[in-house]
């Protein structure tokens, strides 16, 4: 059950429970549709809710064959893998991706943008190195420290993929009007950030998920 199904049971069980209305198992067509009603969502809303959570779903497994990454590096002729790619772009640590960089890269910096462990991220870093695209040098707050940096066939890859991946989006959006992506941009930025009340809402609703999980575990049970 993703997320936002969750948080929509959630309201119904709170509002049955004070309407003194019993928790019906959801299925189907209708009863989705009501269960969204009586969480006070429009039918526009649902409609809305129904057909972005089903473009997420194909977007997220889309996303993670990650087609654009491998045809950029196979029509690049680059010679590495995604991994790395991701490691020489977390060396150059773009502000759209990563946000305002804080001092100087080290490998600790590298695992932490990419979300790896220090020991693979270690590993990966010495792979570029190997291979010509990044460099070990000394820290210039601290001449214990071992920073990471790209070298020039190193920020040339990664400048490269990027442009190559802006060629394909921007031949995509050529065909939109200029109102259209104004429309866009902006709405895509704001929808980009429901994921942060993920926490406050399961904080919220904390009795709510319980009584959902207590009712997985009758379903469980045998007849």
């Amino acid at each position: 059950m993703c997320f936002k199904q969750l948080h929509v049971n959630s309201m119904y069980l709170r509002r049955a429970s004070v309407t003194t209305r019993s928790a019906m198992p959801i299925s189907g067509k209708s009863e989705f549709n009501a269960l969204l009603r009586e969480a006070g969502i429009e039918p526009e809303t649902i409609d809305a809710v129904k057909n972005i959570d089903a473009l997420l779903q194909n977007w997220r497994r889309r996303a993670m064959k990650r087609e654009l990454g491998h045809r950029a590096l196979a029509d690049l002729k680059v010679g590495i893998d995604l991994a790395q790619l991701d490691v020489l772009t977390a060396i150059a640590g773009p502000v759209s991706e990563f946000g305002e960089a804080e001092g100087e890269t080290m490998i600790a910096t590298v695992a932490e943008r990419l979300g790896i462990d220090p020991s693979r991220a270690s590993r990966l870093v010495s792979e570029m190195v190997d291979a010509g695209f990044a460099r070990r040098a000394v820290s210039q707050a601290d001449a214990r420290r071992t920073i990471i940096e790209l070298t020039e066939s190193g920020m040339a890859v990664v400048d490269a993929v990027r442009a190559y991946k802006y060629l394909i989006m921007g031949d995509f959006l050529a065909g939109w009007s200029a109102g259209e992506i104004a429309a866009f941009v902006p709405m895509l930025k704001r929808f980009g950030t429901w994921m942060d009340q993920i926490e406050p809402s399961t904080e919220k609703h904390a009795e709510d998920i319980a009584a959902l999980a207590a009712e997985i575990g009758k379903a469980k049970e045998p007849a």
